[in-house]
């Protein structure tokens, strides 16, 4: 009986603990967003490389520089450079982005959605 209980208590435990962490990267919301030639290029002229740099230029110009595709959507997390460096932090962290997605980025022009969660970013592929 006392083994019983001490695996209950247990697994009550591990249940809350896992559960913290499911709500600890809540979601915040979603924004489309065309990744369009434009965004392939700094704001001062130069190639960028990644496609973590490319979505975080394509914040930039919609934020800073109000070039926009009529494809994008405003967001209200990445208004500042701040923000927008903590942007490009996340999309280079592993599961934010698949190969495909990232190739496919850099090398096009796609519709992709992020959707944002309090730590983290995923993107996908909604129109290549």
């Amino acid at each position: 009986m006392k083994k019983s209980k001490t695996v209950t208590v247990a697994g009550l435990l591990l249940a809350s603990l896992l559960g913290g962490v499911a709500h600890a990267d809540d979601m915040l919301g979603s924004y489309v967003a065309r990744i369009s030639d434009r965004d392939h290029q700094a704001s001062d002229g130069y190639a960028l490389d990644s496609a973590a740099q490319m979505v975080r230029q394509d914040r930039a110009n919609w934020h800073k520089f109000h070039r926009r595709d009529s494809d994008d959507q405003g967001d209200a997390w990445f208004r500042t450079n701040e923000q927008r460096a903590d942007l490009q932090r996340m999309l280079e962290r592993p599961g934010a982005m698949s190969a495909s997605t990232k190739r496919a980025i850099v090398n096009g022009e796609p519709l992709v959605q992020v959707d944002v969660y309090e730590n983290s970013v995923r993107v996908s592929i909604l129109e290549n």
